[in-house]
């Protein structure tokens, strides 16, 4: 099987786009992402879009056909890919099956969500639809989880609070360099601390906002990379995996299983370990989730990620182990069906250097991409081409 690379990327602004919709942000980006890769829209074999919900929100449904006829791309082969939240990362994994099988040449994937249009009540309402109809049908949402989830850890692992409220500062000063971020303004620990309160202990700026936008990527064997570009990221690892739709049925809940078993494979499909990944994306949708996910891909023993996020560890320009250099969710956006695609041009702009003045010394990068309350994850783990 050879292996897989990715030539070109683009991210549309994320935040409120008035005026535009569904298919006018997918178009954005795929015609963006195939002008970075200088491939026209004739070489293109199989069209995937990752997207939760445009008939939810905007009663928009056929969009990856849509797409096709916007970029002239006929008769490329065209799927939607839809795994809640974690729409973006299946997308990756969709796209590089399409690829590693011999499929497909030249895949294009293009993820994208419009949601600002609804209210934040309408828009909490989808989002909920995805938990078990048991718990939607009590009122329970995934802001409920995260405050129950992040009380249970401060207490259990005698964290700060402060130590959460540090993963949104941290993250919006990423943000501030990142020209499509939804958010690019610094945030101070009093802000995040004073801030509403939305589900206790978690306040207003541990959420991610309600976002539009869209994102791409553009992947082929490795044998055409190199007939297109001089530098290229490879696909080393990559897999998703499943946890239980009711959340309490979890033997601990502050373990995603589906992050651990997703990390596991993409480590043993790359042959690098967590000590051997220079720079993440994580889904950072609440703070909380930041902890939970450095912890099940063995970046931090149980119980102890607060501790490295105290320690500095995962700063952009003096830690170890930077996380979120492009804002996070947090501070970038979190359009659904795009997140997952826009963590994967980040990384690979990271290993081809194009990252600006968010760019850090990275030959092996790692996103994870988490749908619903860690119900379904991938991870995928990219290197610099050679």
């Amino acid at each position: 099987m050879e292996r897989v690379a990715i030539i070109g990327a683009s991210m549309t602004q994320f935040g409120q786009r008035e005026g535009e919709w569904i298919r006018d942000l997918l178009a954005e980006a795929g015609i963006a992402c195939l002008e970075d890769a200088d491939v026209g829209t004739e070489e293109v074999d199989h069209l995937y879009v990752s997207n939760m919900a445009s008939g939810e929100f905007e009663g928009q449904t056929g969009v990856v056909n849509a797409l096709v006829h916007d970029l002239g791309a006929m008769p490329a082969y065209t799927q939607r890919v839809d795994q809640t939240s974690s729409s973006g990362g299946a997308g990756i994994y969709a796209a590089w099956q399409s690829v590693a099988s011999g499929a497909s040449d030249v895949t294009l994937l293009v993820g994208g969500e419009k949601m600002t249009h609804r209210t934040t009540a309408e828009a909490t309402d989808v989002i909920a639809s995805l938990t078990h109809p048991v718990e939607y049908k009590t009122g329970v949402t995934l802001p409920s989880f995260a405050g129950l989830t992040a009380r249970h850890y401060l207490e259990r692992f005698d964290a700060p609070r402060e130590s959460l409220a540090k993963v949104a500062v941290k993250n919006h000063k990423n943000g501030v360099d990142n020209p499509e971020a939804q958010f690019r303004k610094e945030v101070d620990l009093e802000t995040v601390l004073e801030s509403p309160i939305v589900a206790d202990p978690l306040r207003l700026y541990d959420f991610c906002p309600i976002t539009d936008g869209s994102a791409a990527l553009l992947l082929c064997p490795e044998s055409v990379a190199k007939e297109h570009a001089d530098e290229y990221a490879v696909i080393a690892g990559i897999d998703g995996a499943t946890d239980t739709h009711v959340v309490h049925e979890r033997p601990d809940p502050t373990v995603m299983g589906g992050v651990v078993e997703s990390g596991q494979g993409a480590y043993e499909m790359s042959g690098y370990g967590p000590d051997e990944i220079d720079v993440a994306e994580l889904h950072d949708m609440f703070t909380i989730l930041e902890f939970l996910q450095m912890e099940g891909l063995g970046f931090a023993e149980q119980g102890e990620a607060w501790e490295l996020v105290e320690e500095g560890y995962t700063e952009r320009d003096t830690g170890e182990l930077p996380i979120n250099t492009s804002g996070g969710l947090k501070s970038k956006g979190h359009p659904l069906g795009a997140s997952g695609v826009a963590q994967g041009v980040e990384i690979y702009e990271q290993l081809v250097g194009e990252a600006g003045p968010r760019q850090v010394d990275a030959e092996v990068g790692l996103c994870c991409n988490v749908g619903g309350f860690g119900n379904c994850v991938i991870t995928t783990i990219m290197e610099a081409g050679q």
